[in-house]
């Protein structure tokens, strides 16, 4: 019998189908190399838009993570370097920022176009130097990167006429994690650059080489000398830029960690920070899902790019009566991922970026597997790969269901009701991104509504637009990147100056912690009425503490005595302490999940009768103002006028700031929604008492938050006499809750609580730089005035758009179509 030939040892057509086996699509990497040889494979710095390679520097060598392969060797920054790059950006940005709206609109179209004639060496480098797959870098991030630039040269043209009273803030210190090194870039750079500032960019040490590849390609774009820099090197380069006096803004992305770190090292210095940082996202999948389509939808959501992504829906939540069914097709859909070779195209999964994080993840599901959990692994060749893997069967308490495991590692739970899945989706820390799998859009868009994240998809994952803000809340961070939204991350209100403090010295643990209470004051203010009759001393008057509602006495039973203009004791108010915060905060928490649902309409009602009411007791608060601040009849008036002038501008935004929809590339609609912060802690300033109590408290409860305010130190009672006008405004209970005392002390318990979302403070320097260095034990949003007073009475200081920015935070909720015209 003659022998085979090789046409009868190939596969069929039939055996190709069934096994799905791909022979090798190997992309040429020949010219990314040619461009590493360029550089003799050894990069420095890019700054003025020329090579920087200082002598006796480290050098660090950056690896192919799927094979291992030294692709090049980049150096380690110093401070020597982070001066040079910064004192570029500061002086480049003389001239940047003074460019017309329409001559920085055609750098960043020239850089678009740019990037889009060298887009397959950056994807190809950026394979190489992540280890994620070419079909992702080519078809996503370097897509996504292009429609920032474009999207951003459009805002960068409309800014005078749709950024009015914004303007840049100079320096942006921007630093990025190695999991999508030109995505990242992208988000940080383009709104950066369209405002007006200059960046110093620092990109991780282990995946450099795609942005500097970038900073060539800007240079060949004719984007002028300073506008963008980029500098190398590990965790000290990133203190350094992060620390540097004339950075006047750092956007920062990556762990939670660091972004912890970053918050307690800017803490104090005026700059301007951005968070996005870690997530443990919810995939909630009903049981009227498609469930074949959700199924895709879980493959994008957690094992796209390794699973190495911030929003990687790592915890599956499948409704009971379709769990079993639903895992067993998972099962089979991961039985035919392919993983292997970055620059194989037919690859669905490459790389992890380093072996060590293969090490970390094995450590986690191994502790999962002695729990008892079931876990279901498909086999993936040695070296930097890791197994794709699905966890069953384990408590909702395991350290699987609740760390951050950022790797190709799936965590599936069963779920009875719509409210358990909810319940279950928010029991985190985070809150990145969610998903929602059903066929019933009105199911869908209100647990989207429910679950705590700033971006949920709904039958679908990891979907991103330049128009649609990226970014999370709770220890998540703060900020947004991409859309209108993100635009404000990168200008302060043209009012203000730039904010550049020497931080103070301040032990953390000692700060506001003393409490101290009045004594007896034996020259009281005797006010008398007169009668027919004789003459009475007036009823005491007794001002309480206001929370849930209700005048509660204060927890320590202590006072302070308030005096007038004549040093004569006026009143006495009570004296918080931290006992009396937690009861306020759980009133506030109680209180505002209802009050975020009433209608925006219900809101403006009630804070028109505030108005109302505040305006009938006009003559009351003027008295009460000259008696305590020593303001004459004509400026007392005026602060009440102001006040409830003030009032009904809020009332007027309750219904007109609820969101809008983005126009992004998705055949879908996007809701953007301004959600309230949640519970808000606001220390108020002395100065102006009545009209700033009433300019701080105003915007947050309009759009939704609770507070729990602590009035002027100084003049406390003034605020406390709203006790009845809030009262016979309808106001919910537990919405405004106010405690008096030491403006510190209570700030200090605030801040450090971890059911307070935000806090907004209005005191000293010292005071401001404990405020933000606290906060990063929830990473809580800060509004903070480092000691400067600003004038209440002006519409553009005491009522600005950036209210509407510190009282809500954008939650972007994708909604796909497909029944009708499905391609």
């Amino acid at each position: 019998m003659a022998g085979k030939t090789q046409a009868d040892s190939a596969p069929t057509i039939l055996q190709i189908f069934k096994t799905m086996e791909y022979g090798p699509a190997r992309e040429d990497d020949k010219i990314a190399k040619e461009w590493l040889n360029d550089h003799d494979r050894k990069f420095g710095h890019f700054i003025n838009n020329k090579w920087v390679i200082p002598e006796g520097r480290q050098t660090f060598e950056t690896k192919d993570p799927c094979g291992g392969n030294v692709l090049a060797t980049t150096i380690q920054g110093t401070q020597e370097d982070v001066n040079l790059a910064v004192g570029a950006a500061n002086e480049a940005y003389k001239s940047w920022s003074a460019l017309s709206a329409h001559s920085r609109a055609r750098y960043l179209y020239s850089i678009a176009r740019h990037v889009q004639k060298h887009s397959r060496l950056l994807a190809v480098v950026e394979a190489l130097d992540n280890g994620k797959t070419m079909r992702e870098a080519w078809d996503c991030d370097i897509p996504l990167m292009t429609r920032h630039l474009y999207y951003h040269a459009g805002w960068a043209q409309l800014v005078n006429t749709q950024m009015v009273g914004w303007d840049s803030v100079g320096v942006v210190g921007a630093i990025v994690s190695w999991n999508f090194p030109l995505t990242l870039l992208a988000w940080k750079v383009c709104p950066a650059l369209a405002m007006g500032n200059t960046v110093v960019f620092k990109p991780a040490n282990n995946t450099s080489l795609s942005a500097l590849l970038f900073a060539e390609i800007c240079a060949e774009a004719g984007l002028p000398a300073g506008v963008f820099n980029v500098i190398t090197g590990g965790s000290a380069v990133e203190t350094m830029l992060a620390s540097h006096s004339e950075v006047d803004k750092v956007s920062f992305a990556g762990s939670t960690e660091v972004g912890q770190d970053l918050r307690r090292l800017t803490a104090g210095s005026g700059k301007k920070l951005s968070l996005e940082l870690g997530g443990k996202s919810p995939v909630i999948v009903f049981e009227s899902a498609d469930l074949d389509s959700a199924v895709e939808g879980v493959v994008d959501a957690i094992w796209f790019n390794q699973g190495q992504v911030c929003t990687a829906g790592s915890r599956l939540l499948v409704q009971e009566p379709v769990f079993d069914t639903f895992i067993g097709k998972l099962k089979q859909r991961m039985r035919t991922l392919r993983v292997g070779p970055s620059l194989d195209k037919v690859m669905d999964m490459g790389g992890l970026v380093d072996p060590s994080h293969v090490k970390d993840i094995d450590k986690c599901v191994d502790e999962a597997r002695q729990e008892g959990a079931e876990v279901f692994q498909i086999e993936a060749p040695p070296g930097s790969y890791y197994p794709l893997t699905l966890i069953t069967g384990v408590g909702t308490a395991s350290r699987c269901v609740m760390d951050a495991i950022f790797g190709p590692v799936l965590v599936a739970l069963p779920f009875r009701t719509a409210k358990e899945a909810i319940s279950l989706a928010n029991n985190t820390i985070y809150g990145l991104g969610a998903s929602v799998f059903t066929e019933q859009i009105t199911l869908g868009i209100e647990v989207a509504k429910m679950v705590k994240a700033g971006a949920v998809w709904i039958n679908c994952h990891n979907i991103f637009d330049a128009a649609a803000g990226f970014g999370g809340c709770k220890q998540s961070g703060y900020g947004r990147d991409g859309g209108k939204e993100g635009l404000f991350e990168y200008v302060k209100p043209v009012w203000q100056d730039s904010h550049k403090f020497t931080p103070p010295k301040i032990d953390f643990a000692k700060f506001g912690a003393a409490y101290s209470a009045g004594r007896p004051s034996i020259t009281p203010a005797t006010p008398q009425i007169v009668s027919a009759e004789e003459t009475l001393p007036r009823v005491d008057q007794t001002y309480k503490l206001y929370y849930g509602g209700a005048q509660k006495r204060p927890d320590g039973n202590y006072n302070r005595v308030i005096l007038n203009t004549e040093k004569k004791a006026f009143a006495l108010v009570g004296e918080s302490n931290r006992k009396d915060v937690r009861n306020a905060v759980e009133a506030a928490g109680k209180a505002q999940p209802g009050w975020d649902k009433r209608t925006g309409f219900n809101r403006s009602q009630i804070l028109f009768y505030w108005a109302e009411n505040l305006e009938q007791r006009r003559q009351e608060l003027m008295d009460h103002l000259v008696a305590v601040t020593g303001q004459n009849v004509e400026q007392a008036g005026r602060e009440v006028d102001a006040s409830v002038i003030r009032l009904f501008h809020w009332a007027a935004l309750c219904d007109k700031y609820g969101g809008s929809v983005q126009e992004t590339q998705l055949y879908g609609t996007v809701l953007r929604v301004n959600e309230p912060m949640g519970v808000v802690g606001v220390a108020c300033p002395d100065e102006a008492p009545l009209l700033a109590f009433v300019s701080l408290v105003a915007p947050a409860v309009a759009r939704g938050n609770a507070v729990v305010v602590v009035p002027s130190e100084k003049y406390p009672t003034v605020s406390l006499s709203l006790y009845q006008v809030l009262e016979t405004s309808d106001l919910p209970g537990g919405v405004v809750n106010i405690l008096t005392g030491n403006r510190d002390h209570l700030t200090k318990y605030l801040t450090e609580h971890h059911d307070v979302q935000a806090m907004w403070y209005f005191g000293s320097l010292e005071g401001s730089t404990f405020v933000e260095h606290t906060s990063a034990v929830n990473v809580k949003r800060t509004w903070v005035n480092y000691g400067l007073q600003r004038d209440w009475f002006s519409r553009e200081e005491g009522e600005g758009e950036e209210f509407l920015y510190h009282a809500t935070q954008v939650k972007n909720i994708w909604l796909t179509m497909g029944d009708i015209f499905a391609n």
